[in-house]
């Protein structure tokens, strides 16, 4: 257990630079191609039955800001070459991107997905791709929603969480240029949010809708801790840019509705709530744990931080180093299964922000 955020900051960041990202760059990578792997097994070994456009997305992102950050190693060349190959592989006619393709490049799911196309646009802001990125966002008008918004492809169009990382790659991109195209859409999710998404009643923010954006309830009424957290995250911070204190106070309130889906005993953030904040699924995925410490950090609560800390640790138990546990059990044991390449964006991301945090106010 760390006794404070420095002790936690040191031993993260030390399992990131040592273990993880050189892990992930060769285990983790095609030595043919460049591609990005889906997953590794505890004992570091590939497991690589498909390529999602997520994966190539969040994996070169994670490679590129490494680089920016100055952490040393090859990180650079490692994105430059798995994104570029992805740019050849996935790009369909209309100029929009596949989901899914198999170990060859050949597409195996040929929709364009909303939420695939927010992760590219994060990874064009680490790489600096720009006209890249202007031009997926132009084509992004084909999701355009006649109520404010996109819609996403597939069973449920009317969802936060695809319009919660296009808020995320927007503020991305505000903070590497100067192209008021990006201020403009992530002051539209941030609205959307505040106006729509979250329950002025509750604080809390829910994740599916009807095509007025009006909340779903009862069965349908699902409430994440971690998209709390998540939101919570990205809201504070385009508030303090903004100096709007209702989005301050709305990322405070999302904060505490996902504390109450925090299990102090085993120190993790459950996966879902009921939309009446009664826990609906005690298990507790990684994700949620990173989530949370990235929101506790910058709402500068050091206590909930630090349970956060030491409750993620416990994930990265793995037999060799650089892996993790993705699926905790309510009862505090680990489904046995392959670590999925996704969540390396959610850790390095946590950890980035613990060692920016620790020891200073964010």
């Amino acid at each position: 257990m760390f006794a404070d955020l420095p002790a936690a900051a040191a031993w993260f960041g030390d399992w990131l630079r040592a273990a993880a990202l050189p892990l992930w760059a060769n285990a983790g990578v095609d030595p043919v191609d460049g591609a990005f792997r889906e997953a590794l097994t505890w004992n570091g070994a590939p497991h690589d039955p498909r390529r999602r456009v997520r994966v190539q997305a969040r994996q070169a992102f994670v490679y590129a800001t490494a680089a920016a950050d100055g952490i040393e190693g090859p990180w650079r060349a490692v994105a430059e070459r798995g994104f570029d190959r992805f740019l050849s592989q996935a790009r369909r006619d209309d100029g929009l991107f596949v989901a899914i393709m198999d170990q060859e490049g050949a597409p195996t799911d040929p929709v364009a997905y909303l939420y695939e196309h927010a992760f590219v646009l994060l990874a064009a802001a680490a790489l600096g791709r720009a006209e890249l990125a202007r031009d997926v966002r132009t084509r992004l008008g084909a999701f355009r929603h006649d109520a404010g918004g996109f819609r996403e492809a597939g069973p449920n169009p009317f969802q936060a969480n695809a319009l919660m990382h296009l808020f995320e790659a927007a503020l991305a991109w505000e903070a590497v240029g100067d192209d008021a195209g990006w201020s403009a859409m992530s002051d539209e999710m941030a609205e959307l949010a505040l106006g729509r998404f979250i329950d002025p009643t509750t604080g809390a923010l829910s994740e599916f809708f009807d095509r007025g954006w009006r909340r779903l309830s009862g069965e349908t009424g699902l409430i994440e801790p971690g998209h709390q957290f998540e939101w919570a995250w990205l809201l504070a911070r385009w508030g303090a840019a903004r100096g709007r204190a209702d989005a301050l106070a709305a990322a405070q309130r999302l904060f505490e509705v996902g504390r109450r889906g925090f299990d102090l005993g085993r120190n993790v953030a459950m996966n879902a709530l009921a939309d009446d904040l009664s826990v609906r699924d005690a298990g507790a995925r990684l994700w949620p744990q990173t989530e949370h410490l990235k929101a506790a950090l910058v709402l500068g609560d050091e206590t909930a931080a630090l349970q956060g800390a030491n409750g993620l640790a416990a994930y990265l138990d793995t037999p060799v180093r650089g892996v993790w546990r993705e699926r905790m059990r309510a009862d505090g044991t680990f489904i046995e299964e392959p670590a999925p390449a996704t969540s390396l964006y959610h850790l390095f991301l946590a950890i980035r922000e613990l060692e920016r945090c620790a020891g200073e106010p964010c």
